[in-house]
């Protein structure tokens, strides 16, 4: 709310001095905490997109430093609580009519993209080195396939077991 009343004060200091700006520029808001997924309903009224950063919001959801080497290895985007999080942000974007895309590690993973584009993820985010799999992935999935594979991996309980679901699906 204050970023939104912030940017309409600069509109308007810009329009009393009639210097031309884009008057639809959109706005989004990164989602990477659990307060952010908890409130993505009211948010996502508020703006023009959502931008998933799984970095951070791995990091948050499972309250794990990913730089404290005695703890890392707990940090894991296939989490439940991850891929639940992501499915809550996606479901209330698309709910409220937004595009919701995801920046970080996880947009470029290979396991995952089919996975994303089955909760419904509509862009992303990736190292120029990840574009030409990421692309290739998304042009060789079909999207009913993606759908059942994320309702499926929606009931595990463990990382393991989506990793499993994730790995063990036939493309070809």
């Amino acid at each position: 709310r204050q970023a939104n009343e912030l940017l309409d004060e600069c509109k308007e200091e810009l329009r009393k001095e009639r210097i031309p700006f884009d008057e639809k520029i959109r706005t989004g808001m990164m989602m990477e905490t659990p307060a952010a997924v908890l409130l993505a309903e009211e948010f996502a009224n508020m703006v023009d997109f959502f931008s998933i950063g799984t970095n951070d919001l791995t990091q948050y959801m499972l309250a794990v430093d990913r730089g404290n080497t005695k703890i890392s290895a707990l940090y894991d985007s296939f989490h439940p609580a991850v891929i639940r999080a992501i499915a809550t942000i996606i479901s209330a974007g698309h709910k409220a009519g937004i595009p919701v895309g995801m920046c970080g590690e996880f947009a470029g993973d290979e396991r995952a993209i089919r996975l994303l584009l089955g909760l419904g993820l509509d862009e992303f985010s990736v190292n120029s080195g990840s574009v030409a799999l990421v692309k290739h992935l998304i042009r060789n999935s079909t999207l009913t396939k993606c759908q059942t594979l994320a309702q499926k991996v929606q009931k595990e309980t463990t990382a393991e077991a989506i990793r499993d679901c994730v790995e063990a699906e036939e493309w070809k």
